[in-house]
């Protein structure tokens, strides 16, 4: 039966029937919900690994064991898997490995924009890239073919907008394969130099076969139309071409986008009078092109930055078609902000308020740099925060120490954290590290992490206590504090700071949003005690807003937490 299926779940679906047994992820916007689908199977055993290298190399030895596996993560979780990548190319699999790896052009939840193509051209591993839900299906279960029968693992690219839209898909059946007997074989799996120096050539001659099938298979294809126009694309920019185009030009649509063809392209491009390359982000399909001795035209016209749209082509190349308007366009503005009764929220107005250098981290409360907090110095990349406040205070030293903090979650302190504080621990610099324990994997959506107790599927699962972890690491001063209580958090970090130690601090509070948490009632406003001084609008809340001279609270917003109820020196923000 046809249905609509977002391009995540489909994927899933494809993993689900081609047979996968074990999955691994860190989660992480677009890639997020294709590990939510798969866990919904019970026939496989899917989990939520501390970071990306981790469920790289789980996948890697379910593989080696037998079974199909897979593992998933955004582009920049790609940058911590690469390790176990590179060399898993060497090695090849046994059962079945497939990687899907989610970019976000425009970066609407990301730090940067890297096109993660390189990554598959790099390490020498096939990649194949789905333009919709369909087709991201259908690579998923072709992928495990590739992958067994080239002995690789298989990389599938998907980017934002295919992620997250949804088209039509007929599912199937599951069919599980007969999974491969582990063998014992140190020459294949064992990378030591004089094992991996004989796997090189087998891995380029791997190449040069899948060259030879990206010539002609089922991934790749050409659209004939007119042939004064001639288009080579892949993934979303394709759909933008044949919105803009429809048949008045012809296509070479690439679903493999690694390794490239090459003849295929060639007699393309003499059977039309003009190519233009339309890819989102770097020049990989335009300069492999310009290799062939291709004359295309790319990057001189069309962005290397930011996401495609029809418009965008339209105006880029110069055609009259009708124009939309963008949403960005039709809705207002509305930046982002801290939920009402963010955890968060307490704790960063008191770094503000003690005018402290913080160096952050990847989440929610990366919004603590944003006006009227502007709490943040920095934000690099996972468990840099305190990696880095330890080389800032190393460097400047007293100028400094009893200034400076990191903050960094609980997800993201399991995620890559703690030999960064091992690092602070072991090379002793005087630095105080703020762990945000909202109890939850809070930016992608409330997923579960090693420090919550609950797995992928909800059940009970092993718990680490966050302040053992610390002690245990050499942290003698190591304390709890409620991020609602203004004062105990002034307190904890004006103490941790004047002492000549290491220490943490761990600001320990439910997300808001989590369905378990009960909240207290809505404040009131007792109009007659406000003055309009504003103090309370200084913590950011959507919930509080001024009219008239007067603050107001939405009480469909506010959930009591009574933060700004502590700002008010006259008392006009009142319990229910």
């Amino acid at each position: 039966m046809k249905n609509l299926m977002l391009g995540n779940k489909a994927l899933a679906r494809g993993l689900f029937e081609a047979g996968c047994s074990v999955a691994s992820s860190y989660p992480g916007t677009p890639s997020t919900e294709i590990t939510e689908e798969i866990a919904k199977f019970d026939e496989v055993y899917a989990e939520w690994a501390p970071n990306e290298k981790v469920a790289m190399e789980v996948a890697f030895g379910a593989s080696l064991a037998g079974k199909r596996s897979f593992c998933g993560m955004k582009h920049v979780g790609m940058n911590v898997a690469a390790d176990p990548l590179f060399t898993a190319s060497y090695t090849g699999v046994n059962g079945g490995m497939v990687i899907c790896v989610a970019d976000d052009p425009g970066m609407h939840s990301s730090q940067n924009e890297q096109d993660s193509r390189h990554y598959a051209i790099a390490a020498k591993v096939p990649m194949l890239e789905p333009a919709d839900s369909a087709e991201a299906y259908e690579f998923a279960k072709k992928a495990y073919e590739l992958s067994e029968e080239y002995d690789t693992p298989v990389i599938i690219k998907m980017c934002t907008r295919v992620a997250h839209s949804q088209s039509v898909v007929e599912p199937g059946e599951r069919v599980m394969p007969e999974p491969n007997p582990y063998e014992k074989n140190i020459a294949k799996y064992v990378m030591m130099p004089g094992n991996a120096i004989r796997r090189h050539p087998f891995v380029e001659e791997r190449t040069r076969r899948l060259i030879a099938l990206a010539e002609d298979c089922e991934f790749n294809r050409v659209e004939m139309g007119d042939t004064a126009i001639g288009i080579i694309t892949s993934s979303t920019s394709y759909q933008y071409a044949k919105e803009v185009f429809g048949d008045k030009a012809s296509i070479l649509k690439l679903g493999m986008v690694n390794p490239l063809p090459e003849k295929l392209i060639k007699d393309f491009a003499a059977k039309v009078d003009k190519v233009y390359v339309i890819e989102e982000l770097d020049p990989v399909i335009e300069n492999h092109c310009r290799v062939l001795g291709v004359e295309v035209i790319g990057k001189e016209l069309l962005p290397i930055e930011g996401e495609f749209c029809q418009n965008l082509l339209a105006e880029k190349l110069g055609l009259d078609v009708p124009s939309c308007r963008k949403l960005d366009e039709v809705l207002p503005g509305r930046p982002p902000v801290m939920c009402a009764g963010c955890p968060h929220r307490g704790l960063f107005f008191t770094l503000s308020r003690n005018k402290c250098t913080v160096l952050g981290d990847i989440g929610c409360y990366t919004l603590g740099a944003v006006a009227p907090l502007s709490a943040m110095d920095m934000t690099l990349c996972m468990g840099a925060s305190i990696s880095s406040s330890h080389g800032f205070n190393k460097a400047l030293g007293e100028a400094s120490e009893g200034k400076t903090v990191a903050v960094i979650g609980d997800s993201t302190f399991m995620h890559s954290g703690m030999t960064s504080l091992a690092n602070i621990a072991y090379n002793q610099s005087n630095s105080t590290v703020i762990i945000l324990d909202n109890s939850i994997t809070g930016m992608t959506g409330h997923q579960q992490n090693p420090t919550t107790g609950y797995n992928i599927k909800g059940d009970p699962a092993g718990k680490i206590n966050l302040e053992a972890l610390c002690k245990a690491m050499g942290f003698n001063r190591v304390r709890v504090v409620d991020p609602y209580d203004l004062e105990a958090c002034n307190q904890a970090i004006k103490e941790e700071l004047a002492v000549a130690e290491p220490s943490v601090i761990i600001s320990r509070r439910p997300c808001a949003l989590l369905k378990y948490v009960k909240h207290n009632k809505p404040l009131k406003v007792n109009k007659d005690k406000c003055v309009g001084c504003k103090s309370c609008m200084r913590l950011g809340c959507p919930a509080t807003s001024m009219k008239d001279g007067k603050i107001q609270i939405d009480t469909t917003l506010c959930v009591g937490c009574g933060i700004c109820k502590q700002m008010c020196k006259f008392d006009a923000l009142e319990n229910q």
